[in-house]
């Protein structure tokens, strides 16, 4: 896969996402949510990197999700390398603050083995899944492996996640009522590093 699609998926993941659309339409089966995914500083995995949190609308101070990402071109796929912040609450903000942002720094974060996504291009759209299923959480007291689907495009992002029990594989967490369906409401494209950035500095 040529780096000019990399840097499309990562042109297209970079940006501030609301389901608002979905949530008015449908408020009793889904919440107003946003999703961040700002980009890293070239140097912080000296490739293309990502900040992202999850939160509901109504308080974007509290994100109850948090990640780092490294992007990384496969060849015939891209992989995303999934890790979690060491005392993530630190950095709560920091998908629409750029100041927070600056203070996260790699030995903040601890690789999340089992739990990389895979992305592919179909058609007119990226395509991903994490990766196997020995991506593990432990959630309501019982162990379950993920499940996770997203299609992306240029000012979309659809994400269906769920909790399988690793013994009887029956649904633990996630939606019963589909995909969330966001809208892209602002891009971070233009914070991308170049991956000649290396070479021009």
């Amino acid at each position: 896969m040529s780096d000019s699609l990399m840097m499309k998926l990562a042109s297209w993941m970079a940006g501030d996402f609301s389901n608002y659309q979905q949530s008015f339409a449908d408020t009793k089966n889904f919440a107003h949510i946003r999703i961040f995914f700002r980009p890293l500083p070239f140097e912080f995995f000296e490739g293309i990197g990502f900040y992202s949190e999850q939160t509901y609308d109504y308080d974007l101070w509290t994100p109850y999700r948090q990640g780092i990402h490294r992007v990384v071109d496969r060849g015939e796929e891209i992989y995303i390398e999934n890790y979690s912040l060491q005392d993530a609450y630190l950095y709560a903000g920091a998908g629409h603050n750029l100041d927070i942002l600056k203070t996260i720094s790699p030995d903040k974060i601890e690789r999340r083995h089992n739990c990389s996504m895979v992305f592919r291009w179909e058609g007119d759209l990226f395509r991903g899944g994490v990766e196997g299923n020995k991506c593990l959480i432990e959630k309501y007291g019982k162990s379950t492996y993920l499940i996770s689907e997203v299609e992306i495009t240029e000012t979309t992002w659809m994400s269906l996640d769920r909790g399988m029990d690793i013994n009887n594989h029956e649904q633990v967490w996630g939606s019963e009522h589909g995909p969330l369906k966001f809208d892209k409401r602002q891009s971070f494209a233009n914070e991308l590093p170049t991956l000649n950035t290396s070479v021009s500095s």
